[in-house]
């Protein structure tokens, strides 16, 4: 017999409705119908991101480790006592706590991508002032404009990734923080002679960055467009952030974050600050103590790409954590027993030490399910995580002059890397802020 006709069941429900791929896929994402020419035009948005990133990430450090290489001319020529200069070395970590709280806010009323824009103009705009203020007082206020750009920039890094690259949140980490290790290290590594080859002149070679800094500028710019639907976005979950924003201090994972960011922080200050000292005071030549410290940074160049890539297909990032902060206590050991035999062994381990931070960055964008909540995330284990990193390197300071030598700080770097062992294993356990707010 021929099947009967169905008939309607006045009580059924109605079949869903299909939400279409383009109002929930991620900005750029590929979504299936598209024209040939939207199509291009997603390749083109993911593209302009990515190189945004990189060159944002390549400016995220030479305000910094550029002054350090310039510090005693800086210092001298504006009259700068020695308590200033010792205070402009822990402005950075300060700068990038009070400011990176208010990325949140400004990620929500004009979009990421625009603030990020906004940021690396600050960024250039303070270190094309900073070379030729007149004082001390402008030349913090220029550091202070760079170092603003740069810690909203920093926060907004993992929001960036989260929301353009959400199925690649391990390689486009890997790929930035590559790129943050290499400004930090060149930065580090040619300000001084690239200054002699421009006339020997401090404030031709730190104004020589800013042409960088310009650079980045001009990928963010077309994403600017993007601020009236990440605002948009933004808004659409304003209600639920804004009541979770309290709750974000009630995570154990969110504060096992921020203090896993500290120690790990804490760790590359004092490395970038002392550890040529060390050297030196063992009887290492100043030219090759000054290689160490560089070679220490280039660690971090490979390992800043592979680490989140692995990070992101375990669930449980613990084993990295203590896997990176047993090196920085082979490390430490070696500095303390044997600083010159050993010198290259510890520049090493201490470098693949240091690669907590591309972690770090990688398990903020993991524990958070939404944009939005990276947002939160970031901002609060950021600013956390530096202004626990404040009294470190003095501590550092102040131990070495006390004691008379490199024992009891050193003794001091090693046992910091138990805790931090402890928090970020923590911070690597597969869980999200929401599902403990």
């Amino acid at each position: 017999m021929p099947d009967e006709p169905k008939t309607l069941d006045p009580t059924a429900r109605p079949a869903t409705t299909t939400v279409p791929a383009a109002t929930t896929a991620p900005p750029g994402a590929a979504v299936a119908g598209d024209s040939p020419a939207q199509g291009r035009a997603r390749r083109w948005t993911l593209g302009l991101v990515t190189v945004g990133l990189v060159l944002a990430a390549l400016n995220l450090r030479p305000a910094i480790t550029s002054l350090g290489a310039l510090l005693e001319e800086v210092s001298a020529d504006l009259h700068m006592s020695g308590t200033v200069a010792g205070v402009l070395t822990s402005v950075p970590p300060l700068c990038f706590a009070v400011f990176g709280i208010m990325a949140p806010r400004l990620a929500r009323r004009f979009g990421p991508a625009a603030v990020v824009c906004a940021g690396m103009a600050a960024i250039f705009t303070g270190l094309i002032l900073r070379p030729f203020a007149g004082g001390t007082v402008g030349f913090l206020a220029a550091s202070a404009l760079a170092l603003m750009g740069i810690a909203v920039s920093n926060v907004l890094m993992p929001v960036i990734v989260k929301r353009y690259f959400p199925d690649r949140i391990g390689s486009m980490t890997g790929l930035y923080s590559m790129a943050l290790a290499l400004g930090t290290s060149m930065a580090a590594a040619a300000t001084v002679p690239m200054t002699a080859a421009l006339g020997g002149d401090w404030r031709i070679g730190l104004g020589v960055w800013a042409a960088i800094a310009a650079l980045a500028v001009l990928p963010w710019i077309p994403l600017v467009r993007d601020r009236d639907r990440a605002t948009r976005e933004t808004r659409a979950t304003a209600a639920t952030t804004e009541t979770a924003a309290p709750r974000i201090t009630r995570s154990r994972t969110a504060w096992a974050l921020g203090c896993y960011f500290g120690l790990q922080a804490t760790g590359a200050y004092i490395t970038m600050g002392w550890m040529p000292q060390i050297f030196r005071d063992a009887g290492v030549p100043a030219s090759t103590a000054g290689v160490l410290l560089a070679v220490t940074m280039v660690m971090g160049v490979p390992l800043a790409f592979v680490i989140p890539r692995l990070a992101t297909r375990m669930k449980n990032q613990g084993p990295i954590v203590v896997a990176l902060g047993l090196c920085g206590l082979a490390g430490y050991t070696g500095l303390f027993l044997a600083p010159a035999a050993g010198a290259w062994v510890w520049a090493l381990l201490l470098g693949v030490s240091n690669c907590s931070f591309p972690l770090a960055l990688t398990m903020i964008g993991m524990r958070s399910r939404t944009g939005a909540g990276v947002v939160r995330l970031s901002a609060f284990a950021q600013s956390v995580g530096y202004l626990i990193s404040i009294p470190g390197p003095l501590l550092v300071g102040v131990l070495y002059q006390h004691s008379g030598g490199w024992g009891l700080p050193i003794v001091l770097m090693g046992g910091l890397m138990v805790p931090q062992m402890i928090v970020g294993t923590l911070a690597g356990r597969d869980r999200t802020v929401e599902d403990e707010s």
